[in-house]
């Protein structure tokens, strides 16, 4: 927030030391937004996070996937969804739910995936539904990583720790929504 970057782990000595193995200390799932770089937003370096990004924190089978990846293999203690201010993806998953009209090609599939989101945003109201919609899909992703049958057992014992956290665009801030350890 504060914008005293330390830009560590970028040289070629980390290069090096990477190359052959990786053991991030995290991995984050958050959306595409050109505006949200998680590895710049943490101010982290090479080797440091496995980093999944689709429209929207959007998840299917892949996705899932792909965030398993590091807690199943390398015992990567911590998972973060990510979602943002402003989000483009909500936004228009939202409007395409509300008006009824698809979006084009496959961005029909995001809104699908975005669904749930928007339904709870509805149920829930407020002064900015999409703004709304977005910490619900952060919200409703974390829980489903949380209970997903692969993950849960490492939860559960401790070892992994599934966090929603919302992104200020204005203050550059990172909100925790939930499920940070104790």
């Amino acid at each position: 927030m504060s914008g005293d970057l330390h830009h560590p782990d970028r040289d070629p000595n980390r290069r090096q030391l990477v190359a052959q193995a990786q053991e991030p200390f995290g991995a984050i799932l958050s959306c595409i937004d050109s505006r949200v770089p998680p590895e710049l937003l943490f101010d982290t370096g090479l080797g440091d996070l496995y980093v999944m990004r689709t429209g929207g924190e959007a998840v299917g089978p892949v996705v899932t996937g792909s965030v398993e990846y590091g807690p199943m293999t390398s015992g990567t203690p911590l998972v973060v969804v990510l979602g943002h201010q402003r989000c483009g993806a909500i936004e228009a998953a939202y409007k395409s739910l509300r008006d009824g009209k698809p979006l084009p090609g496959n961005l029909q599939a995001i809104v699908k995936a975005l669904q749930p989101a928007y339904e709870q945003a509805v149920r829930e109201g407020g002064a900015d539904p999409v703004e709304t919609m977005a910490r619900a899909q952060v919200k409703l992703t974390a829980a489903d990583l949380r209970s997903n049958q692969d993950l849960a057992p490492l939860v559960a014992k401790g070892t992994l720790a599934v966090v929603g956290a919302y992104y200020s665009l204005d203050t550059g801030k990172v909100e925790v929504l939930g499920g940070a350890p104790s």
